[in-house]
């Protein structure tokens, strides 16, 4: 492969150029990815609106998800063969029209099936962004992962709030028109200003890099793959409880869906701190140790969960899951660039954060129907919880098997 007009040069990895790509990344994923947030904030508002039960309300949350997940795996694979600038724009227009058409439906069933072209829209914000920048870093590979998967929940944390704000002085019809508007006349010149591309040589250096890595591991590339995608969807399902419902269910309390809108807020801003500080130990002790540290401590929050529900204790341990959860889903993205081929990195991230949406997706579905069932939470958490479990025990594996298994060999010889 022969470098192209507009590459960049060799000397532009872990550049200047690299930080200021970084940040335009960051503001990128955090307008795109609006679609994730929306529906969470006005979930309440579509229940009563629309007559539906909590499940069916939830319904939109999960075919947002879907989308973003399918849209995930197209538009990884455009920015491998395309450059970054082709699905970014593609995401724009989906957005754009996205919202416009949800403010003007008139049952559940259509704002469920808009939302999904939501989804596929702010896909554009994620996984495509994550590959592209892991091509600008070396030495700070996983700090630059954790930032561009921040923006995620950077939109999280301001989009909630924007939303409530213009949904309780316009209604929510016209805030999903506005926000399309915006959408649209953001991301189309943060996508000119992504259009360079990094130089040939840097794909030959890291392939030859990922083969060695490959090699120590023993393991091949596609069971690595396999099992990254099922810890993916199992740490997500665990994920999705608090992030989906705690709106509702703080609504449920009595202690209302504003508070749940600032608790949410809270608790993915600390989960944007804990993705930074995440990138930076991952660049110390190494991506595995620090999933293996981050869904361990998930799971002590969601334990926490079905404990206690004052509104004091909702605060702190809503922020304690920030801090202890954000981490977690860049790692994967860190560990495909080490040990699997980059040249391929925006398909094979996005099959992962894939894995991970379609958990969000099923997690926060699954939560609404066991509320409707058991009219209460608490087992939701549980069932969060269990999955935790199972993303446990892949992420362990995964971490010492490979020691055990040299171990063995050394013991045999």
């Amino acid at each position: 492969m022969t470098s192209s007009v507009g590459a960049a040069p060799k000397g532009d990895i872990d550049s200047a150029y690299s930080w200021l790509r970084l940040v335009l990344t960051v503001l990128l994923g955090t307008i795109a990815c609006v679609g994730n947030w929306t529906v969470v904030v006005v979930l309440p508002t579509l229940q009563v609106e629309f007559d539906t039960l909590r499940g069916g309300a939830s319904l939109p949350y999960t075919l947002t998800m879907i989308g973003f997940a399918s849209g995930g795996l197209v538009m990884g694979r455009l920015a491998d063969k395309l450059g970054l600038m082709v699905p970014v724009f593609i995401g724009a227009f989906l957005l754009c029209g996205g919202y416009v058409l949800a403010a003007f439906t008139t049952s559940i069933w259509q704002f469920a099936l808009i939302s999904g072209v939501i989804g596929f829209g702010s896909a554009a914000g994620f996984a495509p962004l994550v590959s592209d920048l892991s091509h600008w870093f070396r030495k700070r590979r996983a700090l630059a992962i954790a930032f561009a998967a921040s923006g995620s929940y950077l939109a999280g944390t301001v989009w909630p709030l924007v939303v409530e704000h213009f949904q309780t002085l316009y209604g929510w019809r016209a805030a999903y028109q506005g926000i399309g508007l915006f959408a649209l006349a953001t991301m189309i010149p943060l996508g000119l200003m992504l259009n360079r591309k990094p130089a040939a040589t840097t794909y030959a250096e890291a392939e030859a890099a990922t083969v060695a890595a490959r090699g120590e591991l023993g393991i091949s590339a596609r069971a690595l793959q396999a099992i990254l995608v099922l810890a993916g969807f199992s740490c997500c399902m665990a994920m999705s409880m608090p992030q989906v419902h705690i709106v509702a269910y703080c609504g449920d309390l009595g202690y209302g869906i504003a508070v749940g809108t600032q608790i949410i807020s809270l608790m993915l801003g600390l989960g944007v701190v804990s993705r930074l500080i995440s990138g930076v130990v991952a660049d110390r002790i190494g991506a595995g140790p620090m999933l293996l540290l981050g869904s361990a401590m998930q799971a002590a929050a969601l334990l926490l969960y079905l404990f206690f529900n004052s509104l004091s204790s909702l605060w702190v341990i809503s922020g304690l899951f920030g801090l202890f959860q954000g981490g977690i889903v860049p790692m994967y993205a860190v560990i495909i660039r080490q040990f699997l081929p980059p040249r391929e990195a925006g398909a094979r991230i996005s099959m992962v954060l894939t894995a991970t949406v379609l958990g969000m997706a099923c997690g926060g579905l699954a939560s609404g129907f066991i509320y409707d069932a058991a009219h209460s939470y608490r087992l939701a958490f549980l069932h969060g919880l269990l999955w935790n479990l199972v993303n446990l025990g892949l992420v362990s594996w995964l971490l010492f098997w490979p020691k055990q298994k040299r171990r063995g060999q050394l013991l045999a010889a």
